[in-house]
């Protein structure tokens, strides 16, 4: 790093006796650093830096640099009154400039005189006088203030200090603004990224319901946030059967998302490989229990239905059990075995139902039966029952339900409902 000759420090400039003016200084210093304080936008604060307090103290120049720590930089962030250097204009640290000199050593370098300044760069012709003040944050470099001036010796000793009261609050300020902006670019990525996992995973789920001569089958996922962990399928087979799915992947948002994505991808090319709900899932378990990450799951019901006899099979790994109605009523339907997938090794037992006239069969996430209203009163699997038993119940309108009960208090967890109704 290049050496410097020693800086003209603020103890050096003869004392002046204290004038009306620098008084008003004083008064100018508390309103800019009040103003100044209060901005978050980058552009917007070194604007009414390198303006506002330019014109507020006189100066002809007004210039903010930012530190550019990666490429060891100082970089023109806003300028006034200069016509020759512009916004993104670097200089050297410890090589380039008064502003190089303060970037290096930290200290400030006032030239009375710049025509005897070996170190200032010239700007407007008229310029005679230049201070440059370091933007520090504890021992953090931010970034460079600089003022200059028309007439020689422009900046006593006074006004020197004020304008080092102000450059404290001055680099606080751009700390904060340029911390605000990184977070907010990163919120920003966020957004976007999340807003891009939607709609892939939106396009996971099926585009349509089964047209299946008989039935009325619909299906439903709303998300809690912008991506979620539920996920229902319809899988046609070319025997004319059709496999369906309902599952809640442990966790939200992204990470939820993949996991479900990657046992979707898997239990699809099982489906088209195996026979039996209960051979799928227990070989499916097998995979993630090996792949997934410790304490992560899936709960799950896979059913396949048979149009022509009406028969559904089902195997449930450790997910909701499904709800049955028929003209014995309301019941909802348990199985011998099935842990959620991805914990532990074992089996599957399938549990078969046969479908008459008007019956129903929902699958459910626990978003649907644990939304609570405003009394913290869950919507519970009594409401479910009630609702799908209604002339026209479907996934749709038990998902509009869940919402209209929890009006107020918002659906918590993902909501999702796979119906099969019979027609009569």
């Amino acid at each position: 790093m290049a050496t410097f000759p020693r800086s003209v420090a603020p103890d050096s400039v003869p004392l002046r006796p204290l004038r009306i003016d620098q008084v008003e200084d004083l008064q100018k210093l508390q309103k800019a650093a009040q103003k100044i304080t209060s901005i978050l936008d980058l552009d917007q604060l070194i604007d009414n830096i390198v303006n506002d307090v330019a014109r507020s103290f006189g100066c002809v120049e007004a210039g903010v640099y930012l530190h550019d720590e990666e490429h060891a930089e100082m970089v023109l962030a806003g300028v006034h009154g200069c016509s020759v250097n512009h916004k993104g204009y670097r200089l050297k640290i410890g090589k380039e400039g008064m502003v190089g000199y303060v970037a290096s050593t930290g200290q400030m370098r006032y030239a009375p005189d710049v025509r005897k300044d070996d170190y200032y760069i010239g700007c407007e012709n008229s310029t005679l006088s230049e201070v440059a003040i370091p933007l520090h944050v504890g021992e953090s470099l931010v970034g460079v203030f600089t003022a200059s001036h028309h007439e020689l010796d422009a900046f006593p000793r006074q006004q020197l200090r004020i304008l080092q009261a102000l450059c404290d609050h001055v680099a606080v300020a751009v700390h904060n603004a340029r911390r605000f902006q990184s977070e907010r670019a990163e919120r920003d990525v966020m957004s976007r990224d999340a807003h891009e996992a939607r709609l892939m995973q939106q396009a996971l789920l099926p585009k349509s319901s089964p047209f299946i001569p008989g039935f009325v089958i619909s299906g439903l996922s709303v998300p809690a946030s912008a991506v979620g962990g539920d996920w229902y399928d319809f899988i046609a087979f070319p025997d004319g059967r059709w496999g369906l799915v309902l599952a809640d992947v442990s966790g939200k948002g992204t990470a939820a998302a993949l996991l479900m994505s990657a046992t979707r991808g898997m239990l699809r090319s099982l489906a088209e490989a195996c026979r039996g709900p209960g051979e799928v899932l227990t070989k499916l378990n097998a995979l993630l229990v090996e792949d997934f990450p410790a304490g992560k799951f899936v709960t799950l019901v896979y059913a396949v239905l048979d149009p022509v006899t009406r028969i559904v099979t089902f195997a449930n790994a450790g997910h909701l059990h499904p709800l049955f109605i028929d003209n014995n009523g309301a019941q909802f339907l348990d199985t011998e075995r099935g842990v959620p997938l991805g914990l532990s090794c074992g089996d599957y037992s399938e549990t078969t139902v046969a479908l008459s006239p008007g019956s129903r069969l929902v699958f459910y996430s626990d978003g649907i039966t644990e939304a609570v209203d405003a009394d913290e009163q869950e919507y519970g699997l009594e409401r479910l029952a009630e609702h799908a038993v209604t002339a026209g119940a479907s996934a749709v309108s038990i998902v509009d339900d869940v919402r209209a009960f929890a009006n107020g208090s918002g659906v918590r967890d993902d909501a999702t409902v796979v119906f099969v109704g019979v027609k009569q």
